[in-house]
């Protein structure tokens, strides 16, 4: 930059952004220079990336922040820390508190491990279109409105799945709570992406990976302690009294982030266009697959792991959870490594570190299946797979959404429908054969490393070729001077 942006009161933000002209999008349109419109903070310059041109592959060096209240003040900022953070926590609670229940389900209903985990793919499916009406309609409506709504429709079908008498029904009641809590995921992003910008944004998004990794290490340990007093039902209880929790926290300690003047007024015709947009940017597209074939990997594990290890290495319900526990706790080490290094190391260098890990991780889970070397090597490369995300997750996260605050409701929805559905459709494929230890532990290996590997392998392709984009539509354009 030229120089250094001058303090603006909060009515300045407010009006810089409804007067400023909208953005051309699309793969060969000019990306204008990022306005910074208030300043909370000035670090040193993050070193340029060797080839890196245009675009929000570098964010700025200036903490940007949008919204005055829970920004500034301290206390309101750690109280949105921990209910945004439970609230982006939907799936690993809705997910993993049930994992070690999953043979003790199957012998219940009397079903297979593919009907089984159907019931998994069935709760992906709904967090990822749930996802895309509640983003959307945030845009319009606010963001308070929708995710009162659809934290307390959480809580009402977490109850009702304790009360189902076949799996097919436990599948539907699934799809609904994976739907309804889909608001707190998508939301929770938009949030963020309301307040904070620039590196900012990217040390938020660490921050509630250290909330949010909380909870697949306390889940599945909860629910295997629960499973010693309880049955699969008496988890669904604590997830509806979790979900009623949650809403009382939004209640009294999420304001809206979106006044009505920022709001889009034009229905679905808007929404059309917003999705057009995002589709047409290649930087979102390609930060969204990175993001989403990281994610599936991961899910490839939590879908397949609980059958491996309980059933092939003969890991107790409560021992599975400790594990799960501990590759949680490494995705949370990595998160708040990433929230330290963000400012002095570039977010896409510490992405492409995480996707490389997690190529490793798959590579090598890979390489110990077919060698059949048992639990341990599978549990370390498993470790280096999980742990990942949380130097690939936020930084992707925060690069998708750097240019689309304007309509950050929709660009979260598309980011979370990506994840999500990939999860749900490649959910299935981890069920174990039967007969031999490679026939029931090699599916879960087939999944999670060519995703790990596909997430490294689209960010190099995409990456340049977003890089050339941008860099033609710079060069057609006339040299404007830069902001003072």
């Amino acid at each position: 930059m030229a120089g250094s942006p001058e303090r603006r009161d909060d009515t300045d933000v407010t009006e810089q952004e409804q007067s400023r002209p909208p953005r051309p999008h699309g793969p060969g349109a000019a990306r204008p220079r990022p306005q910074p419109v208030a300043r909370a903070a000035v670090e040193p310059a993050a070193a340029p990336v060797p080839g890196a041109g245009t675009g929000p592959e570098i964010l700025p060096e200036i903490e940007l922040v949008a919204h005055p209240g829970p920004a500034h003040d301290p206390r309101r900022r750690l109280s949105l820390v921990l209910i945004l953070g439970a609230l982006s926590a939907f799936a690993p609670l809705s997910i993993d508190m049930y994992l070690p229940a999953l043979p003790s389900l199957q012998g219940h209903f009397h079903s297979s491990a593919a009907q089984v985990q159907l019931t998994l793919t069935a709760c992906l499916a709904g967090l990822a279109v749930g996802q895309v009406i509640a983003g959307p309609l945030s845009d319009s409506f606010g963001r308070r409105k929708p995710l009162i709504v659809g934290v307390g429709l959480y809580a009402v079908a977490s109850l009702a799945c304790a009360f189902v008498n076949s799996i097919a029904v436990l599948t539907a009641g699934r799809l609904i709570q994976g739907a309804a809590g889909a608001a707190g995921i998508v939301l929770s992003r938009a949030i963020v992406r309301d307040l904070y910008s620039g590196t900012a944004m990217v040390r938020f998004f660490s921050t509630l990976v250290l909330v949010n990794g909380a909870a697949p290490i306390l889940a599945p340990i909860i629910g295997g302690q629960l499973l010693k007093f309880t049955d699969w039902e008496g988890v669904f209880v604590v997830l509806s009294v979790i979900g009623v929790l949650l809403l009382a926290a939004v209640l009294l300690g999420i304001p809206e982030t979106l006044p009505a003047g920022r709001r889009r007024t034009g229905g679905l015709r808007d929404t059309a266009a917003s999705f057009r947009v995002l589709v047409r940017d290649p930087y979102f597209v390609g930060y969204a697959l990175v993001g989403a074939f990281a994610f599936s990997a991961m899910f490839g594990y939590i879908s397949g792991s609980p059958f491996v290890m309980e059933q092939v290495y003969h890991l107790s319900p409560q021992g599975f959870s400790f594990m799960f526990g501990a590759n949680a706790a490494g995705l949370m080490f990595l998160g708040f490594l990433n929230g330290r290094l963000v400012g002095r190391v570039s977010p896409t260098a510490l992405m492409r570190l995480g996707l490389l890990q997690g190529a490793v991780g798959g590579a090598g889970l890979l390489a110990v299946t077919l060698a059949g070397l048992g639990f341990w090597p599978s549990a370390v490369f498993l470790w280096l797979v999980v742990s990942s995300l949380g130097l690939s997750s936020p930084n992707a996260t925060a690069l998708a959404l750097a240019e689309h605050g304007s309509n950050a409701g929709a660009a979260s929805a598309l980011l979370g429908l990506t994840q999500f559905l990939l999860g749900a459709l490649i959910g299935p494929l981890t069920a174990p054969g039967t007969g031999s230890v490679l026939a029931q532990t090699l599916p879960m290996a087939l999944v999670v490393a060519p995703l790990a590997l596909l997430a490294l392998v689209v960010y190099l392709a995409t990456g340049p070729l977003a890089r050339r984009v941008a860099g033609g539509a710079q060069a057609a354009r006339p040299a404007q001077a830069d902001p003072a």
